[in-house]
């Protein structure tokens, strides 16, 4: 396994993280994703530290907390070598104090999030959202508290766009509070919103980016192809309403890409996607998901391996999208690289 600074700590993560979204499978929507209960994770877990894979990443909404559950369970007896990541923010009932980010809410769902997880401290907490009605410096105030209570060790944001999460970090620097340190982000060769504006906020930030979602919704597992009806296995039956949305021929355009450097490598069209988000700037680490032991084993086969320059480049012309305002004005201006110089590889 490889092992990254996550942004600007001092703390070593793998460059793949395991995701809990399959753990509990309650719900519509988690569901869908898989019903993974304790036994069945606890031989994932094993295959996952084996392979190195020490972090896993959950969160409060997953399952209705039964996926903190399950996974605390799998870890039992295994605090020690593993680091923790989950999230709060988002709703999980209907009263007033069941959304956002409140003081109260934030140090009631850490207290629960603990509780869950057979735990005293969670690793790395994120927001999973932005909470405009909760005053940032409130936000910050209470997380920083946390922190220095000992019941969290760093902190991340998941989602938020470019002003909200440098407006969170100036806060922080005014007050002499924690700072985040991880972005959680959708990222993927079908899905490269993040490179125009919040890649290089993470550069300059310090901030790392934890990928999740990197085959696009399961769209990049090699079982999607032009002309062929939705494979049955496919979660994009029951959730693709709540997918993030990718135009058909685009997401065939990148597919032939993968399949073409398929042939030409020997691994899966899977393990390249996400090889090439590893050789991505700012990446700290892929979340992978399964909902058995052969998808994640074949994951696992991302690692100790790399795409040459020239394959990195043909991934990036097949997944190229035209430049969002308000970048597209001056993108192709000759000379405007003068003033500001790509602190990424151009597409």
């Amino acid at each position: 396994m490889e092992y990254r600074r996550l942004g600007a700590s001092g703390l070593q993560v793998p460059a793949l993280s395991f995701g809990a979204g399959t753990f509990g499978g309650r719900g519509p929507l988690f569901g869908a994703w898989g019903n993974t209960g304790v036994a069945e994770a606890r031989r994932l877990v094993d295959i996952c530290i084996d392979a190195g894979v020490t972090m896993f990443d959950t969160a409060d909404v997953y399952s209705d907390g039964a996926s903190e559950e399950v996974l605390g369970a799998a870890l039992k007896g295994r605090r020690d070598q593993v680091l923790i990541s989950t999230k709060a923010g988002l709703p999980t009932g209907g009263a007033p104090g069941d959304a956002g980010t409140s003081r109260s809410r934030l140090i009631a769902s850490v207290d629960k999030a603990l509780r869950r997880l057979g735990t005293d401290r969670i690793d790395l907490f994120q927001l999973h959202a932005f909470d405009a009605g909760a005053p940032v410096e409130e936000v910050v105030s209470t997380l920083d508290d946390l922190v220095r209570a000992g019941k969290i060790r760093h902190l991340g944001v998941s989602n938020f766009s470019g002003w909200q999460a440098m407006k969170s970090l100036a806060t922080a620097d005014r007050r002499g509070r924690e700072r985040y340190v991880a972005h959680q982000v959708y990222y993927s060769l079908v899905g490269r919103d993040y490179e125009w504006e919040l890649m290089p906020l993470g550069l300059d930030q310090g901030l790392g980016a934890i990928v999740w979602s990197p085959l696009g919704w399961g769209r990049l597992t090699g079982k999607i192809r032009r002309g062929r009806a939705l494979p049955a296995g496919s979660r994009l039956h029951d959730t693709a309403e709540f997918a993030p949305p990718v135009e058909e021929e685009h997401l065939f355009r990148v597919v032939d890409a993968l399949d073409e450097i398929a042939g030409e490598t020997g691994r899966a069209v899977p393990q390249i996607a996400l090889r090439w988000l590893l050789q991505r700037p700012t990446v700290s680490s892929v979340i992978i998901g399964a909902r058995n032991e052969e998808q994640l084993r074949q994951n696992l086969g991302a690692v100790g391996w790399t795409l040459t320059p020239e394959q990195m480049a043909r991934l990036d012309r097949a997944s190229a999208r035209p430049a969002p305002y308000p970048y597209f004005p001056y993108h192709r201006q000759p000379g405007f690289a003068r003033l500001n110089p790509p602190a990424f590889p151009s597409r």
